[in-house]
C-alpha cells in the first residue's frame, strides 16, 4: 500500500527545519557558497530550541548539503562537494591511487537522434539531439570498464569536442555540469554481445552492471551503463552509523 507524506506539523520539528532548508537549497534559493539563515533566525522562524535547529543542520552537514563555520555562519555547499557525498569517483583517479595505469579506447563519440524511451530520461523531446559516447576504460591495458553514456547537450554543449582519451566523461562533466542528483541501478548480469566483445570476455560471463542518471537542479544531464567484468571489478564502502 502506498504510503503517504506526513503533514508538516505532524514531522518531528527537527526534521520541519531539516526539510524546509534542503527544498530552499533544492530551489537554488541558495546557491553554492552563499551564507544562509542563521540559528537564531531559524529557532524564530519555527518557534523551536537551539538543539533542534543544531540537529537539522548537522544532518544537512553530514550529507554534504552545507558547510557551517565557527564564527562565520553557515553556508550552502558547492555540488562538487554533493558528488563526492554521493561516491561518484572518476574511475581514472581511483586506477591511478591504486598504483595502476589507466587508458582509454573511444569506440564511438557522435550526436545522435533521442528516442521516445531516451528523451523521457533525459528530459528531451522524442527525435531530438543527444550526445552518445561508447568508451572502455582499462587497468594496466586490461580492460576493465565499458562505459556507455549519453548526455544531455543543454547540460553540457561542448562534450564532443573533449578527447576523452585523456578526460574521462566523468571528470569532464563534474568540472562543467556538477549535479544535484543521482539515481542508482546495480545488478549482476551477462553482457550484451557487443560488451562482452569490447571487454575481451566470455559472452556468459558475469557482470557488475550500474546504470546511473545525474540531474541538476533544473534538468537530467547523463545517463551511464557501466559494465565491469566480474572477475576484475569489486564495489567496496565503508558505513558507520
Amino acid at each position: 500500500m502506498p504510503r503517504t507524506a506526513a503533514r508538516p506539523e505532524a514531522q518531528a520539528p527537527y526534521a520541519r527545519v531539516k526539510a524546509w532548508l534542503k527544498d530552499g537549497l533544492s530551489r537554488g534559493r541558495w546557491p553554492a557558497g552563499a551564507l544562509m539563515p542563521s540559528e537564531a533566525e531559524l529557532v524564530a522562524r519555527f518557534n523551536v530550541s537551539r538543539m533542534t535547529v543544531n540537529r537539522a543542520l548537522r544532518e544537512l552537514q553530514n550529507e554534504g548539503l552545507l558547510q557551517r563555520r565557527q564564527g562565520a555562519g553557515t553556508f550552502a555547499a558547492p555540488l562538487a562537494r554533493v558528488a563526492s557525498q554521493l561516491n561518484i569517483r572518476d574511475l581514472h583517479e581511483q586506477i591511478e591511487a591504486d598504483g595502476h595505469h589507466h587508458s582509454a579506447t573511444v569506440h564511438l563519440a557522435r550526436q545522435e537522434v533521442a528516442t521516445p524511451a531516451l528523451a523521457e530520461r533525459l528530459g528531451l523531446l522524442p527525435g531530438g539531439p543527444v550526445f552518445h559516447t561508447l568508451i572502455v576504460h582499462h587497468r594496466d591495458g586490461v580492460p576493465l570498464q565499458c562505459e556507455d553514456r549519453y548526455v544531455n547537450p543543454a547540460a553540457a554543449p561542448d562534450y564532443l569536442a573533449v578527447d576523452f582519451r585523456t578526460t574521462t566523461p566523468t571528470h569532464y562533466l563534474l568540472q562543467v555540469a556538477p549535479f544535484w542528483e543521482a539515481q542508482y541501478g546495480i545488478e549482476a548480469a551477462a553482457p550484451t554481445a557487443e560488451e562482452a566483445r569490447l571487454l575481451g570476455i566470455p559472452a556468459r560471463e558475469p557482470c557488475l552492471i550500474v546504470v546511473r542518471r545525474t540531474e541538476d537542479r533544473q534538468r537530467p544531464i547523463t545517463l551511464a551503463r557501466l559494465v565491469h567484468p566480474g572477475t576484475r571489478y569489486t564495489i567496496e564502502g565503508r558505513f558507520k552509523p
